[in-house]
């Protein structure tokens, strides 16, 4: 009910509907898995393929710790309207009440119109008393930090942090295998058969930390590098920087998120063509690539 017109277009592709909120760009989410685009294992789905390649496909790192379950979930996020306030649970809590992953996860702001902010944490400590309370009477908004964002900024969002993205921001989100949410609050919003969308206050009562929250962790070199992955921006200008080396061990794939501009990326023999929205996955172990042309990317590693 948040969802905007902008990923179809951002994508270059027809859709045939509007009021688009996500585009799972990696995915290995029982019922919207990712599927190969091209190549050998053409139409197989993500697990699929983790299930005849196991390691040789996501390293033997991934797939020691996580098996045949994909650890990531990349998406794109177009906020036409203001998302509702949530929570995420911790891993521990999380299998514990669900038998699912917590949610750590980062946003990258692709675009957003001036003046565009979304909600981080709280602006000052609250009492677990006063927060149930602010949640009934609808003034929670006023103790939450709102934090103005800019295109390229890079926010990171641990279990337990209040947040909220707001509207005019075309976010690309990186986080773990999960869709466990707990809403907080959501501006007593109706969907479209008239029902105001279910809270969790009780459960987001247990998991919130309620001070406030740092914005800006450092993880030099890389944009955030955590637990779960680890995430580097690709920057090829086509002048001084046209084309970058690298090399994929045998530890964990690779993934690829095209933010703007076009390329290629090549690994071995096989070449592909990439522009603004694509999703590339490079297998564990396929040694060194190279990236030419000019573009921007997130590139993730776990």
């Amino acid at each position: 009910i948040w969802g905007g017109n902008r990923i179809a277009s951002y994508k270059g592709i027809a859709v045939g509907r509007s009021d688009i909120g996500e585009s799972w760009e990696l995915s290995g989410v029982k019922g919207d898995e990712s599927v190969v685009a091209e190549g050998e294992y053409a139409g197989m789905t993500l697990p699929e393929l983790i299930g005849l390649l196991k390691w040789e496909l996501v390293g033997h790192a991934v797939y020691e710790r996580h098996g045949t379950e994909f650890p990531l979930l990349v998406k794109f996020i177009d906020a036409r309207q203001d998302l509702s306030i949530q929570v995420h649970p911790n891993d521990v809590l999380a299998r514990m009440r669900h038998g699912k992953n917590g949610k750590t996860e980062m946003w990258y702001i692709v675009d957003c119109e001036e003046g565009a902010s979304l909600y981080y944490g709280f602006s000052r400590e609250v009492s677990k008393e006063e927060f149930e309370e602010r949640i009934k009477n609808k003034t929670l908004l006023e103790v939450l930090n709102k934090v103005e964002v800019h295109k390229g900024d890079v926010l990171f969002i641990e279990p337990g942090t209040i947040h909220a993205i707001g509207k005019g921001n075309l976010i690309a989100e990186i986080q773990e295998n999960s869709n466990v949410t707990y809403r907080v609050y959501d501006y007593g919003r109706k969907d479209a058969n008239g029902k105001e969308r279910d809270l969790h206050i009780e459960k987001a009562l247990q998991v919130t930390k309620r001070v406030p929250i740092l914005r800006k962790k450092s993880f030099e070199p890389h944009i955030v590098d955590c637990d779960y992955f680890t995430v580097d921006k690709v920057v090829l200008d086509g002048q001084r920087m046209k084309k970058i080396f690298g090399e994929i061990d045998k530890t964990s794939f690779a993934s690829l998120l095209v933010l703007d501009g076009t390329g290629k990326v090549q690994s071995g023999e096989e070449c592909v063509e990439v522009q603004k929205g694509d999703s590339v996955f490079i297998t564990a172990n396929a040694g060194e690539y190279e990236m030419e042309e000019k573009f921007e990317a997130l590139l993730t590693t776990v």
